[in-house]
């Protein structure tokens, strides 16, 4: 049988802190989900590798290191309500519901998204809501958020998702620049985005957040 305890602990231990990534409540969090049960099953025994996970439909969880770095870099705390944009079966979901007031994910598959609701139910992630629906529509209703955080590629962070941001919040995103990629922390001061570049990481665009084309007439 798998130990995937000692799995965790390595993925902490030769992943996480070594990205100076050192904040407690992360390294709980991270230490405390189990990321092994948020994948499907056939990518159980590939939980743990340090690199973006498969999840099918032009999807990827996030490698460990940046969500935990992303996650570092937004500086969340216990009274913070979080938007997780394109939350895949949970996973993201569970390490922010253990260090922030309320989660909010959005998954725009329909079966994913029950499954991710069961997965959160099940590990005791009472503080955190999935709802279906088109991921660059974010969800209006429950903002606006203190912190949102986008699990995939963007070219472009939509206004809808911006709107839903509470002034002085904070955004994550990984930009997708030629075959690389950034990740930026965009700050809301006075009603405009202030983008700060944080550090390197690819993932594939998410739909909805690909660059919008004008039409010159």
């Amino acid at each position: 049988m798998t130990d995937y305890t000692s799995r965790r602990t390595m993925m902490v231990d030769t992943q996480v802190r070594p990205s100076d990534v050192t904040k407690f409540p992360i390294i709980d969090a991270m230490l405390s989900v189990p990321r092994e049960s948020f994948v499907p099953d056939a990518m159980r025994e590939a939980a743990y590798v340090g690199e973006n996970l498969d999840i099918g439909g032009g999807r990827v969880m996030l490698e460990p290191r940046t969500l935990a770095k992303m996650i570092d870099a937004l500086d969340i705390q216990p009274g913070h309500v979080v938007l997780d944009v394109a939350c895949g079966l949970g996973y993201s979901t569970a390490v922010l519901a253990r260090m922030s007031d309320f989660v909010v994910a959005v998954e725009d598959d329909e079966t994913r998204a029950q499954e991710a609701q069961s997965l959160l139910s099940k590990h005791g992630a009472d503080n955190a809501a999935v709802m279906e629906g088109a991921l660059a529509e974010g969800s209006a209703k429950s903002g606006p958020y203190d912190i949102i955080i986008l699990q995939g590629g963007v070219e472009d962070v939509p206004s809808a998702i911006i709107d839903q941001l509470r002034e002085g919040g904070r955004i994550a995103a990984v930009f997708a620049e030629g075959t690389l990629g950034v990740v930026r922390i965009g700050h809301k001061i006075d009603g405009a985005m202030n983008w700060r570049f944080s550090f390197n990481a690819s993932a594939p665009v998410l739909a909805g957040f690909e660059k919008q084309t004008a039409f010159a007439l």
